[in-house]
């Protein structure tokens, strides 16, 4: 912890009646568990950041937050968190922010704690320090425009944990180059036929392109095999992304002793060619593109199409959040097409939340058994 940080916590300990701010660590822990809280009750709250200037010099700033960080304490409520977002950042969680709109909410907190800091501090100190207003559930955008959620500080604490595994992380993504290099090399063959063989069975290209979102919801253009005829309508894909996120399975499914398909089946617009290598999964391969661009990695959630979000819970948000989408992943090897949409999530956060490179390789192994045996693919 900086100096800085350290003198605030250690004055604000020496002033009666104030609550001491809460670590760094335990912060972005309590903004975690207030985004949960939130989800379930669909009660927003507000994340306020408070930092002197950047311009201003470190002995400078480390004085001044200490001095807002006494009038901070003291102008909120006792049900609301303060703490150090970082070294050189304060934080306010403001929970149950009432049924009011969002602009009257932030326009009344900011307001108190302008009022606030000037009953306390010199105008020119004031005027060094920003503030900011981050509202949860924030915007995500379904259709136009970058998907990335607008309000990244809401989700710092996703950031920083990678940033203490870059170790592990540098060597997940030295696996990726080096096995998705490794397949396309020995698999060239076969995918030169696969090609060769949809170019000559239907008219257009054999690379069909699609744009997906990433991590944190940033879009990319995924590569698959075309398995449709040119120019398909994408209505019935869309008609049962919405039933299927709402619980629904594909009701043109022939129903076996494993029950409902979690997936559309009996597609026209599917090519025979196209049957073939979704059945054997074979359309998947030229995501090893996209793993050997850094925009996927070989086990990971998959990533969504843009107009999924339109149905998405804000739980379900958090598997574009919290792992690099990949080719196969813990729904692959688990489920597959039998598993209703909630499992699909809760096994990609179950994923992200125990990943280990000794898991992906489980994952990777399991993987290879469910495409030859075909199991769950249509």
């Amino acid at each position: 912890m900086a100096l800085g940080t350290a003198l605030t916590v250690e004055a604000l300990n020496d002033q009666p009646g104030l609550n001491v701010l809460t670590s760094e660590p335990a912060f972005l822990r309590q903004l975690r568990l207030e985004r949960r809280r939130s989800e379930r009750s669909r009660q927003p709250f507000v994340l306020m950041l408070l930092q002197p200037a950047a311009r201003e010099r470190d002995d400078v700033r480390s004085a001044l937050l200490e001095r807002t960080a006494s009038v901070l304490v003291s102008a909120i409520r006792e049900t609301d968190v303060a703490g150090w977002y970082t070294k050189r950042c304060l934080g306010v969680i403001f929970a149950e922010v009432g049924p009011r709109d969002k602009a009257s909410v932030i326009g009344a907190l900011q307001a108190r704690m302008i009022e606030a800091l000037r009953g306390k501090l010199q105008r020119k100190e004031v005027e060094q320090l920003e503030l900011s207003f981050y509202w949860f559930p924030d915007e995500w955008s379904a259709s136009g425009g970058p998907a990335t959620p607008k309000t990244v500080p809401l989700y710092s604490d996703l950031v920083q944990p990678e940033n203490k595994r870059k170790l592990p992380l540098a060597m997940k993504r030295a696996i990726d180059i080096v096995g998705s290099a490794f397949i396309l090399a020995v698999m060239s063959p076969v995918l030169l036929a696969i090609a060769l063989a949809i170019k000559r069975t239907s008219e257009g290209g054999a690379i069909f392109r699609q744009e997906r979102l990433g991590q944190h919801g940033v879009p990319f253009t995924l590569f698959k095999f075309r398995s449709m005829y040119l120019q398909s309508d994408e209505r019935p894909h869309k008609e049962f992304i919405k039933r299927y996120i709402a619980g629904g399975s594909d009701a043109h499914a022939d129903k076996t002793t494993n029950g409902a398909v979690y997936k559309l089946t009996k597609d026209s617009r599917v090519t025979p060619i196209g049957r073939f290598i979704r059945k054997t999964s074979l359309d998947e391969f030229p995501q090893l593109f996209n793993v050997l661009r850094g925009d996927m990695s070989l086990v990971g959630p998959r990533p969504p199409i843009r107009y999924e979000l339109e149905g998405y819970a804000l739980w379900h948000r958090r598997r574009l959040l919290e792992a690099k989408p990949g080719v196969t992943g813990l729904w692959q090897v688990t489920g597959r097409s039998s598993l209703r949409f909630d499992d699909m999530v809760r096994l990609d956060l179950r994923y992200a939340r125990g990943w280990s490179l000794w898991l992906d390789l489980k994952i990777l192994l399991r993987t290879a058994r469910v495409v030859l045996s075909g199991a769950g693919a249509y």
